[in-house]
């Protein structure tokens, strides 16, 4: 039974909604740093101002796609809107992907920490605990992850103010002999300034993993709330990781990089300021890593609750708690990245290219989604503007960033692919099942001579299922646009839903009466769409979340089976307020 979508009672304010996404974006100062050193040098530091300067273009590009349609779902949620299920369901994928890479190597890095304070303690089943921990964190409900996520939050960027200060002061009172010396080294790679700033850049995009995690679960924090993320974010990453590279080649030479690389800043904290700077940042590491797997979790359930709602996924996994978390989709989650730490056995190699690929492509998808936005709903109000040329750059320096990793580590394209390919395979599958029943209904009517029972039983079962997908209704309001607009929404439910009947609502003023022409064209309609029935229903009254709530109790329809053209500038309500309600022309 289909479920319709309810607002969750509890929205995060702006401090508990940046700890949730900032844990994991600025947890990549651990090991973002070093990895930047080792292809830029003394120059990384450049590299970190570039992946900032890229960030500040995409906080406006997340900024209008998420004020125009500020659902969860991310880059999956505005290609709904604006192309087809199977493209949208591609970054699903993506995002999916990432997702369960930062947990997995989140628990795992967080684990390796504390094993470098207590040697005794095994690293993969520690990694479960963790992974068990959140999971049943994140089942108790958004509003306890969060108070979570703050404490992680502020301790993390304490943890980092204090190795900045100890750190400047070491560098202060003891001279520039080490920064003199790394600055004077020559440019690493042998490839010139703009190849190792290039290799560094592309390194370095991956310390911006968990900006897109904000778009992920913006339904549940107030409203306001989702750009005062984005500028958090990019504050707190455009200074903390060019700082960190900066301070580690005035402070280490370039030889204790890149013999330190999987525990930088802690050696760095030992170097500066003695044992006790180098246990404070492996605890904050512990601590803030563990954090970044809290904002998978929660970034995932919006995402695949979302999903679900439109019946990619099925419908079972919708079953929500009393604190409105959804337990059923928590609980898969955890049973991939279990799955996938132990058919990784720890290693992080692995997961590393699926990580790297799916989060750039994800972001490249969320500005390939800007684009669609404004050339598919270009009268669709939104809060800000990100200008055509400012998204393709971005989008440039994405693909850049792809290409430069994949150039430095071919073998992340084919472990990607080895994860990617059978998940999206699974995925159009499910958005394909009827068709596919109706395959298998075939096979099974040719058994009925051989296998009469057990085919009479089969089929019987596949009919219910087929019955029970096509029984559910969708709705079009229209202000009674002419054939060719009727002819597109009829194409696109075609396309995307398993259905029979769609109702063509028009809702009407006391004094108005539905032109004979607008009747007729919907008739020609419903001759040339056999497989789908419409009816057409007029109502009295104003549109708007009233009406739109009234119908899906009355007619059992979720409010995301029902679908709109795109409103205009004067359009009084926000695309939020209707309740999931889709854009489809």
């Amino acid at each position: 039974m289909n479920t319709v979508a309810k607002p969750h009672p509890k929205k995060l304010g702006q401090l508990a909604a940046t700890a949730i996404c900032g844990n994991d974006i600025t947890s990549s100062c651990l090991y973002v740093s070093a990895l930047t050193i080792t292809y830029a040098g003394q120059y990384a530091f450049i590299a970190l101002l570039i992946v900032a300067t890229v960030l500040f273009l995409f906080r406006r590009i997340y900024g209008e796609v998420v004020g125009a349609l500020p659902l969860n779902g991310g880059a999956y949620n505005v290609l709904l809107n604006t192309t087809s299920k199977t493209n949208a369901s591609v970054a699903a994928c993506l995002t999916i992907l990432s997702y369960m890479a930062t947990a997995v190597i989140s628990a795992s890095e967080a684990m390796h920490y504390l094993h470098s304070l207590a040697h005794a303690m095994p690293v993969i089943i520690a990694t479960v605990v963790v992974l068990t921990l959140f999971l049943l964190l994140t089942i108790a409900g958004i509003s306890e992850s969060a108070n979570v996520a703050i404490v992680i939050f502020i301790t993390h960027l304490a943890a980092m103010v204090l190795l900045l200060l100890v750190a400047g002061w070491a560098l202060a009172t003891g001279g520039l002999d080490i920064a003199s010396a790394n600055f004077a080294a020559p440019v690493r790679g042998g490839g010139g300034l703009i190849t190792a700033l290039f290799l560094g850049f592309s390194t370095a995009m991956l310390g911006i993993s968990g900006f897109e995690s904000s778009a992920n679960f913006v339904e549940e924090q107030e409203n306001g709330i989702f750009p005062k993320t984005l500028r958090n974010m990019w504050g707190a990453v455009s200074v903390i990781n060019p700082m960190m590279a900066l301070m580690a080649v005035l402070v280490l030479p370039l030889a204790a990089v890149d013999r330190n690389q999987e525990a930088l800043l802690s050696f760095m904290g030992l170097s500066t300021g003695g044992r006790w700077l180098s246990v404070v940042i492996s605890v904050d590491a512990v601590l803030v890593l563990s954090g970044a797997v809290l904002t998978s979790f929660v970034g995932v359930s919006g995402l695949i609750k979302r999903m679900t709602l439109d019946r990619i996924l099925p419908q079972f996994l919708l079953k929500e708690n009393r604190r409105g978390s959804s337990p059923r989709i928590l609980l898969l989650f955890y049973l991939l990245c279990l799955s996938v730490l132990f058919i990784t056995r720890g290693e992080l190699g692995p997961l590393a290219g699926v990580y790297t690929i799916s989060f750039l492509l994800v972001m490249a998808f969320f500005a390939l989604g800007n684009f669609l936005l404004k050339f598919k709903r270009a009268r669709l109000p939104r809060p800000e503007h990100a200008t055509p040329f400012a998204v393709a750059i971005a989008m440039l320096a994405v693909l850049s960033a792809v290409y430069g990793n994949v150039k430095l580590h071919p073998e992340y394209l084919v472990v990607f692919l080895q994860y990617f390919v059978p998940a999206f395979l699974l995925i159009y599958l499910l958005l394909n099942r009827n068709e596919l029943l109706q395959y298998l209904l075939v096979v099974v009517n040719s058994l009925l001579d051989s296998m009469r029972r057990l085919a009479l039983i089969s089929r019987l079962h596949l009919t219910r299922t087929i019955r029970k997908l096509s029984e559910q209704e969708f709705v079009y309001f229209t202000k009674g646009d002419d054939i060719s607009i009727i002819n597109k929404v009829m194409m696109y439910v075609e396309e995307n839903e398993i259905t029979k009947q769609l109702k063509v609502v028009t809702v009407l003023d006391e004094d108005q009466e539905v032109a004979p022409e607008f009747l007729h064209d919907v008739e020609v309609l419903d001759r040339a769409y056999p497989d789908i029935k419409i009816e057409v229903v007029q109502l009295r009254g104003a549109f708007g979340p009233a009406l739109i709530n009234e119908l899906s109790a009355k007619w059992n329809i979720p409010t995301n089976f029902m679908f709109i053209g795109s409103p205009g500038d004067h359009f009084p309500y926000r695309i939020s307020e209707l309740g999931g309600v889709r854009l489809i022309i």
